[in-house]
């Protein structure tokens, strides 16, 4: 029986070098699963991307007075705490532009997806090429809206769960450093999801760790975050206040809950590549069930103890269970808070992967799995990337409109014409926050007049000529509603999305002249005196052959 023993010493250092390559390949994958539809053009289709790109530039540039953000804007880094991509973005903005660099923030946050289910499978006695599963969730609705935060923090929170059943096994410095490093990083990510992720930490204690042994392994790790979201409950602002309200159980939301998970594109490509992922899942998981039930009767097996992994896989249920709780619970909006309980559907499919059987120690077997894993994921990556190259045909005249506005402009702008993607959701209600994000200045309306926003308008009170006007509900929206002579002597620019020259609008105000149009978009400017509206015309007449037949 002796070539047993050799066998067992030989099998971890040959799975080993195969894991080593498999894992490089599995980076490879993932991250161009999250770059290619990014650099597919230069401004993704996402609702919200302009203004985290705003908020960014915001940051990085808030000592710079050319960008006028100082004098308009408070920053709130700890009573709103979003700023792990903020940050990010803003380091990066020190050496790339401003779309590039919120875009690579913004990938960042997706990776944060595959990374943490890696990370909690490896907690689990489980191979964590399976991570790659995790790419399913990274082009759902909530990346199209701009939830980036939120994603980012749902794969933060998966990490925390890993390391805190790494931890409860084997309580290192490293560990425990590790632990509370990520809890900090889940913080500033998404503060609403920092005390599920202590809840967490607690069942893992508790469940893996058999009781209060397991739970003191892992306190000192929760301790710094702990102090840091006892602070914020306290100094938090009245907009994340609100309560909840009276919480019912819902449970024919679980018949709505696969669509919570596509449906941001008119292409019926969309649940295709959704169904063809889950359906090769299935199939690798089928298949690793029925390897891993051979595997154990042969007298190789030296695996995990069945009773570790399953206290694991306890834990992850009660995750994703908790998530499915939620998604049946939570109301519409909280305060200022949009869009609460269909984001839960993600976030419960998505912990719900790491209740894949683990990879078959066969060699041959393991790498066909993982290519299979990773092509679940490629139909949907295909899709988007093809949307997404499309919308950079939408925007060149919106790149080529704003080319000439100077720094720091004070920018009204309307849009009426949303068409010009296959996005069932506009990208284009906020896509003139880039002005901002690239060049400064005001806008007629931002994220800042919510109370969920990292940066607060400043009192307007004295600041009159500095901070905009504020806007009623839903301003972006309705754009009919506008009245030049109410909003329109505050800014200097102005920019419409429509089809039809939008004259009327500022015919009230005849020091407001048409300075550039293209395509769709129509750019207006604050003149002073009769010479400077003439030169403005002359200058679009000879602007362009769009200009001239104007």
């Amino acid at each position: 029986m002796s070539w047993i023993a050799n066998a067992r010493k030989r099998l971890p250092r040959r799975a080993r070098t195969l894991d080593v390559a498999l894992g490089a390949l599995a980076v490879i994958v993932a991250i161009a699963a999250v770059a290619l539809p990014l650099a597919a053009g230069r401004y993704p289709p996402m609702v919200d991307l302009p203004f985290h790109a705003a908020q960014t530039a915001a940051l990085r540039h808030y000592l710079d007075p050319s960008f006028h953000f100082r004098e308009q804007f408070e920053l709130r880094p700890f009573a709103v705490p979003y700023l792990s991509m903020y940050a990010a973005g803003a380091l990066l903005m020190t050496v790339l532009p401003a779309v590039t660099a919120v875009k690579m923030a913004a990938g960042l946050m997706l990776l944060l997806l595959p990374a943490g289910l890696a990370v909690m499978l490896h907690g689990m006695k489980k191979s964590p090429l399976l991570g790659l599963s995790g790419l399913l969730a990274v082009w759902g609705p909530l990346t199209h809206w701009g939830f980036l935060n939120f994603l980012g923090a749902i794969g933060l929170f998966a990490m925390v769960v890993g390391l805190s059943l790494l931890v409860v096994e084997r309580p290192t410095r490293g560990g425990l450093a590790a632990l509370g490093l990520a809890l900090v990083a889940l913080f500033f990510t998404h503060v609403f999801r920092y005390p599920f992720a202590l809840a967490a930490v607690v069942g893992a204690g508790l469940v893996a760790g058999k009781g209060l042994r397991g739970l003191r392994a892992v306190a000192p790790a929760a301790l710094p975050a702990l102090g840091l979201f006892g602070a914020w409950m306290a100094l938090r602002p009245a907009s994340l206040r609100g309560g909840l309200g009276p919480l019912t159980v819902d449970p024919t939301r679980l018949g709505d809950l696969v669509d919570w998970l596509h449906g941001s594109f008119s292409d019926p490509g969309e649940p295709r590549a959704l169904a063809f992922g889950a359906a090769t899942l299935a199939v690798v998981a089928s298949a690793c069930g029925v390897a891993g039930v051979v595997e154990r009767r042969s007298p190789l097996w030296a695996g995990p103890s069945p009773g570790a992994r399953a206290r694991a896989a306890v834990v992850a249920l009660g995750c994703a269970g908790a998530s499915l709780l939620l998604f049946v619970t939570l109301p519409m909006q909280i305060g200022d808070w949009w869009y609460v309980y269909p984001r839960e559907a993600t976030a419960a499919c998505f912990l719900a992967l790491a209740l894949l059987p683990d990879l078959p120690r066969s060699g041959v077997l393991r790498a066909a799995l993982v290519a299979a894993t990773a092509l679940a994921s490629m139909p949907m990556v295909a899709l988007v990337t093809r949307s997404y190259a499309a919308f950079d045909d939408a925007t060149r005249d919106f790149a080529a409109i704003t080319r000439p506005l100077p720094r720091g402009p004070k920018l009204l702008y309307l849009i009426f014409d949303h068409e010009g993607s296959n996005r069932t959701t506009s990208p284009f209600t906020h896509l003139p926050a880039y002005v901002q994000a690239e060049l400064g200045g005001s806008l007629s309306y931002h994220f800042a007049v919510y109370g969920a926003s990292p940066l607060a308008y400043r009192p307007r009170e004295g600041r009159e000529s500095i901070v905009p006007p504020p806007t009623p509900p839903r301003w972006e929206s309705t754009p009919q509603a506008f009245d030049v002579r109410d909003r329109g002597r505050f800014f200097d620019w102005f920019l419409v999305r429509r089809a039809d020259p939008p004259d009327a609008l500022f015919a009230a105000d005849p020091a407001i002249v048409l300075s550039s149009h293209a395509g769709l978009w129509w750019l207006y400017r604050r003149v002073d005196g009769d010479g400077d509206r003439a030169s403005g015309r002359a200058a679009l007449s000879s602007s362009s052959p769009e200009g001239a037949q104007l």
